[in-house]
């Protein structure tokens, strides 16, 4: 039953001394306030990086030639030497468990080596198959990616990312079925968009001419060679050990030692992934360790204010005692004493930090387009401010328990006989 009389001998207790509540209380609200704040931006940050990802398939690897390290079959160690199309028959028979499997070639641009009328500018190009849309996810403006029929057919047709589209077209302008030239061979444009991850192949999606890979293997005299390898592996399977497999498979369709760790390179996407994970899982545990330590600080400021209040109430207290008042209630007034005072100063503390979140968000989320801003969403969870919110009441009453109990020791009549 809610008791009126209670509260209000509560509040003016507090109030009394008001400059020394204010002080006490503030520990408790600077440590939710850090807490929030902290909590903000820490997810902020891990919302940032994976939106930077979003789009891109996270058990992707990629694989690309480089110098061997050790001799082998009578071939000297420090061998340059190429992927060729045969090893995407071999890799495809003897790897199971391959859910996407696509060559890259690259072709940096040369000054001004993309044109359309008197419009030019320098972008790179990418030779791919049609699958490489399940690594990469597109975002559409206009047509479609490139399809298994281009491939088959060695078609001169290409997709190009957004940036391309405003180099060479007119705003609004329709360019399916126009032509641009891109190294000195014209394309037909079948398709513009984008990647929807941050992470960039060979540049920026957005700035990118992507061409059927056969296209692209005819039209620069590439011959068989590959440049690159991106794989992904099926649902549930581990990345890291198709991307042992794929390299097992090419160091012996190559002529590589199997003991050498440096002619296949490759980068696992989801190995990244996986340690950006461990590492935003480590950054919340020190976020909750610092914020709960200086909460921490805060509760013993105000559990020994709550002892020297309990020390000046001596003889209240016995007056109390001597009048009938039982050890409950004298436990009871000093814990919603403590338990007003921090859950007060903390939740002001917790609306001022989510205040100021709120605003920050607003600011990044009015940003112009482009801007190298690494941190999205700084706002906390509703289940992580219930959480923060129980710390705080627990707090309080952690707080309140050893003055609590002094006050119950207090004997009526020594407290009537203290001067």
């Amino acid at each position: 039953m809610f008791d009126l009389d209670k509260w209000q001998e509560i509040w003016l207790t507090i109030t009394k001394n008001k400059t020394r509540s204010v002080f006490t209380a503030f520990g408790v609200f600077w440590g939710i306030l850090m807490l929030t704040i902290l909590l903000g931006t820490g997810n902020g940050l891990e919302n940032g990086m994976k939106e930077g990802v979003q789009g891109f398939s996270t058990n992707s690897c990629f694989f690309f030639s480089d110098l061997t390290s050790l001799p082998y079959k009578g071939l000297k160690k420090d061998r340059a030497w190429n992927m060729h199309n045969s090893d995407i028959k071999a890799i495809n028979s003897q790897v199971k468990h391959i859910k996407t499997l696509s060559p890259m070639l690259f072709g940096n641009g040369s000054d001004k080596n993309t044109v359309r009328g008197d419009k030019s500018g320098t972008f790179n190009v990418l030779g791919v198959y049609d699958n490489y849309k399940n690594i990469e996810s597109q975002e559409f403006l206009y047509g479609r990616y490139i399809n298994k029929i281009d491939v088959d057919e060695v078609r001169k047709v290409c997709y190009i990312g957004n940036n391309v589209y405003e180099n060479l077209f007119s705003p609004g302008e329709d360019p399916i079925g126009k032509s641009i030239r891109c190294n000195g061979i014209y394309y037909t444009v079948i398709g513009v968009g984008s990647g929807k991850s941050n992470i960039s192949i060979n540049g920026n999606s957005k700035d990118q001419v992507v061409l059927p890979f056969s296209t692209m293997q005819r039209a620069y005299n590439q011959g068989d060679t590959i440049h690159a390898l991106a794989a992904t592996a099926e649902d549930n399977y581990d990345a890291e050990l198709l991307e042992q497999q794929i390299k097992t498979v090419l160091k012996a369709q190559n002529n590589i030692a199997p003991a050498d760790d440096r002619a296949v390179g490759s980068f696992n996407i989801a190995k990244m992934f996986k340690t950006f994970t461990y590492l935003f899982l480590g950054i919340r545990i020190l976020i909750w360790i610092v914020g709960v330590g200086t909460l921490l600080a805060g509760a013993i400021g105000v559990s020994n204010i709550m002892l020297v209040s309990v020390r000046e109430r001596t003889k209240e207290i016995g007056i109390r005692r001597a009048l009938g008042a039982r050890p409950k209630d004298i436990i009871s007034q000093i814990l919603n004493e403590s338990l007003v005072l921090t859950a007060v100063a903390g939740f002001l503390g917790l609306c001022l930090g989510v205040g100021i979140l709120a605003v920050f968000d607003n600011i990044i989320n009015n940003m112009p387009p482009g801007s190298d801003i690494f941190i999205k969403n700084i706002v906390i969870k509703f289940d992580v401010a219930l959480l923060a919110s129980f710390i705080l009441i627990l707090m309080g009453l952690l707080a309140g328990m050893l003055p609590a109990w002094r006050a119950m020791k207090i004997k009526p009549i020594e407290a009537l006989s203290e001067e």
